[in-house]
């Protein structure tokens, strides 16, 4: 395997996190939209409770710490970033994965968009992570994935590969996909950037954050924002922590801000680490007390792992 699990779940999360944080010329800010992946979060901390999804335990605490809306806001980034720990957990099984995702679409507004939308960053991710990934065949698989849909992604995607093909460069992309304010623009131009520097992690997001074409210049921040983090979502699942630079995973360590509703950066990376461990298979002892005793002395704590499938019961 050309890079852990580990490694791929946090690039995920850390891609999509630097990605909405990127301000052009690559300068790390959380200012401006600190809580875009707090419905993420709470997603992840439902399956390592539960080991499972479970939609009215995500309701639940959806309700409980709904997040902070602006007059301009958009929810619909939100809720495809929001169903990044379930693509991460069902990335192994296409037909579990799409199930899923659908699943946890329901909680939220029945928007067909979104739906492609979420089934395109979804599947995308799995290839990434079960290291499927051709770029070649990957938006005509995700076509596929996507099925028979009324909305305009798959003819995007399509135009995307044309793009590709023909070697267009960033201005010419932009100029296709940036002059509305859409959802599904930003999906296209967010698998642009990851194709065509798809080993490049820095480079992908500074392209998706790029707004210097007349084009762009008034596009909201939030769809900027989107783009950037759907972008590094891709490209952190494609090339793990490994690829992200090191003086931006330094900075974020350094200053600890507090991210997606969490208190700092170290604690996402320690709820990234209990989640793989939960996908793993690793079997948490202190959950379980009474299984540390035996005839009324405790037994000294073991680590135990199970092989794909065995233990877990997802």
């Amino acid at each position: 395997m050309r890079y852990s699990p580990v490694s791929r779940f946090k690039g995920t999360l850390l891609g999509a996190l630097l990605g909405e944080s990127l301000a052009p010329g690559g300068k790390v800010q959380f200012e401006s939209y600190p809580d875009l992946g707090r419905m993420a979060v709470l997603g992840i901390q439902s399956l390592i409770a539960l080991g499972r999804l479970d939609l009215d335990d995500w309701i639940e605490r959806q309700q409980e710490k709904p997040p902070h809306l602006v007059a301009t806001d958009d929810i619909s980034i939100k809720i495809i970033i929001a169903t990044l720990p379930v693509a991460l957990f069902f990335h192994e099984n296409p037909i579990k994965l799409r199930q899923n995702l659908l699943r946890v679409l329901k909680i939220w507004e029945d928007d067909p968009v979104v739906r492609d939308g979420t089934l395109a960053v979804g599947y995308a991710i799995a290839l990434a992570l079960t290291e499927k990934l051709d770029p070649i065949t990957l938006i005509p698989q995700t076509i596929s994935f996507i099925g028979e849909t009324p909305t305009s992604i798959p003819k995007k995607l399509l135009r995307v590969q044309n793009l590709l093909e023909q070697g267009a460069g960033l201005s010419t992309a932009q100029a296709e996909f940036a002059k509305e304010e859409k959802l599904s623009n930003s999906i296209a131009m967010s698998f642009y950037c990851f194709l065509s520097t798809l080993e490049d992690f820095r480079l992908t997001l500074l392209q998706a954050t790029n707004n210097d074409n007349s084009q762009v210049q008034d596009a909201t921040l939030l769809s900027s924002q989107a783009t950037g983090a759907i972008t590094g979502a891709l490209s952190g699942a494609y090339n793990g922590t490994g690829g992200i630079p090191v003086n931006w995973q330094v900075l974020l360590l350094q200053r600890n801000y507090p991210v997606w509703g969490l208190t700092s950066f170290s604690q996402m990376l320690e709820l990234t680490d209990a989640f793989v461990a939960v996908w793993s298979g690793v079997y948490n002892l202190t959950l379980n007390p009474r299984e540390l005793t035996e005839d009324g002395c405790e037994v000294a704590p073991l680590s135990i792992y199970a092989a794909p499938r065995v233990i877990r019961s997802r």
